[in-house]
């Protein structure tokens, strides 16, 4: 229950801040560069040492990826059909390919299946951050593009100076040699600012008017996160004879809101932030209904 009520309180917290200029009108970017170089690196510091890797936890990588690819093809197609800019393209397959694991994820799970399972859903948590930090950043440069054709080495030179995804690498590369443990209440406290200032920030830049005009975007971007791509997870699952706590886990994962940090990125890469926006926060208060449903489904399924 506080998880749910310090979402609201820190969107609407930084949209009242914002209605009555109590802050400055860029103030989300110095806030952006907080999460972006240090709270998100901590993130990875402070999980990935302790993940235990199986052969059945390949499956919440493999669906983890699948989720952002089958986003790309989707939005690409819709995009395609509805004559939308490559700017608005990008903006829906970043929104629609990555969920909101750990804030919104970790709770629901806790609520639902109890905190033993938490470590599964860190390996869905993790797998998901490395596929925004390289894949969703990909689509954020071309969608910044003019063009919308960059250079191979434009595109690594710019996952490689992405602060998260070098957090990624160095606690992937280093946790073998170096234990981490003495440090761990360091990365405890940078890693918690992560949910509240980056959903401060969503708040800052949330802006309601005119989201009539976005009802097909919001609603095709939220109908593939909240839907489509758990029904895609939970096929493959059938398919590939995966039962129990981990095809659940990953299953409900998938089916979590979009991630607060696409918006942190489609600003940073001067994407459709208003879309974003949007769609993240649509997604949130609906995300919350259709999670119970999913629940019931795989009680079932499984």
């Amino acid at each position: 229950m506080v998880n749910f009520v310090l979402i609201a309180v820190c969107i609407i917290a930084g949209m009242l801040f914002k209605a009555t200029k109590s802050i400055h009108p860029d103030a989300h970017k110095g806030v952006n560069t907080w999460i972006l170089y240090l709270a998100l690196p901590a993130v990875s510091f402070k999980y990935l040492p302790k993940v235990h890797w199986t052969k059945e936890m390949l499956f919440p990588v493999l669906a983890t990826f699948l989720v952002a690819v089958f986003s790309f093809l989707l939005m690409m197609f819709y995009s395609k059909q509805k004559g939308y800019s490559r700017r608005s393209r990008s903006t829906l397959e970043l929104t629609s390919g990555y969920s909101n694991t750990s804030f919104i994820g970790f709770p629901l799970i806790s609520a639902f299946y109890g905190e033993s399972l938490l470590s599964i859903a860190i390996i869905c948590d993790q797998t998901m951050f490395f596929a925004l930090s390289t894949l969703g950043i990909i689509t954020a440069v071309r969608g910044g593009s003019r063009s919308g054709k960059v250079s191979a080495r434009f595109i690594l030179k710019r996952l490689i100076t992405f602060p998260p995804l070098l957090g990624c690498i160095s606690a992937l590369a280093l946790s073998p040699f170096i234990d981490f443990t003495v440090a761990e209440p360091f990365f405890d406290k940078l890693a918690a600012t992560v949910s509240p200032l980056a959903l401060f920030s969503v708040g800052l830049q949330l802006k309601f008017n005119g989201w009539k005009k976005l009802i097909p975007q919001i609603s095709a971007s939220m109908l593939y996160k909240l839907i489509l791509a758990p029904v895609i997870v939970l096929g493959l699952a059938l398919l590939f004879g995966i039962k129990g706590n981990v095809a659940k886990i990953t299953v409900f994962e998938a089916a979590m809101p979009t991630v607060v940090t696409s918006s942190i990125i489609a600003e940073q890469f001067r994407l459709n932030t208003k879309l974003a926006n949007l769609i993240i926060g649509f997604s949130i208060l609906i995300g919350f209904l259709t999670s119970a449903v999913w629940f019931k489904i795989l009680e079932v399924a499984f």
